[in-house]
């Protein structure tokens, strides 16, 4: 029974004792493609840190990183491994994020605003993340967009707006204008990478991240919106 447990615990070996090893030098390490952003629903960093160091009322939790109010940058877990921040949901074509995202928590409440000094701290690491790993600076979203039945987190008080000016996040370019007849929102959103499985829960994570607004009904700026993103979205994609 002991071997068995120690058996069970052992780690996963690297070469697979099946094969014979006949090593390739054309690889490097799986890389992050997403950055995910969240509040840690709780004022206090101690709070905030042992939560992310043991668990929550759902089970085991951490993040790769914590940012205090004063935008001190505490690391929980290395870049190239998988934290467990995202739980069920995804983003476009993503089903595994915790597997392809490095997660980031902001100590707040949920209610309070973000301070100055702590989104100074976040623009730092994402300026270092994005360089590091070479993830696209569009490609950082909250968790209640990849999970919007589930999550609100970072909420509607989240500065989006500052990390767009900085180059970080997708945004709309202005002017907006109003899309053409036949314009479809829904898939609009699903090419931005919302999942639509709970289309009212989606269009309040995206009014909460683009608008700043609460609300689970599309009105006519929200269309303008979506018609600015998803062109812009044609357009990285075009030749």
């Amino acid at each position: 029974m002991l071997a068995l447990v120690l058996a069970a615990c052992a780690p996963v070996p690297a070469r697979n004792p099946l094969a014979s090893w006949v090593p390739s030098p054309h690889h490097d390490a799986r890389r992050p493609v997403l950055i995910v952003l969240h509040f840690t629903d709780e004022a206090s960093l101690a709070r905030s840190l042992a939560i992310l160091r043991s668990a929550n009322a759902s089970g085991p939790v951490s993040a790769h990183y914590l940012l205090g109010t004063d935008g001190h940058i505490y690391q929980l877990v290395a870049d190239d491994e998988r934290a467990w921040h995202a739980g069920a949901g995804r983003w476009g074509t993503i089903t595994d994020v915790n597997s392809a995202s490095i997660g980031i928590e902001l100590v707040n409440d949920g209610h309070a605003p973000f301070p100055e000094a702590q989104i100074d701290g976040l623009l730092v690491l994402l300026a270092d993340l994005t360089r590091r790993w070479r993830i696209p600076p569009t490609q950082v979203i909250g968790h209640e967009d990849l999970a919007p039945a589930r999550k609100l987190d970072p909420g509607p008080r989240f500065p989006w707006a500052r990390l767009a000016a900085a180059g970080y996040g997708l945004w709309p370019r202005v002017p907006l204008a109003d899309p053409p007849p036949g314009f479809d929102p829904w898939l609009a959103l699903a090419a931005i990478g919302y999942p639509l499985d709970d289309r009212a829960a989606a269009v309040r994570a995206f009014r909460h991240h683009f608008r700043s607004l609460e609300g689970e009904a599309l009105e006519a700026d929200d269309l303008r919106v979506l018609y600015a993103l998803a062109r812009q979205l044609e357009g990285d994609a075009g030749p």
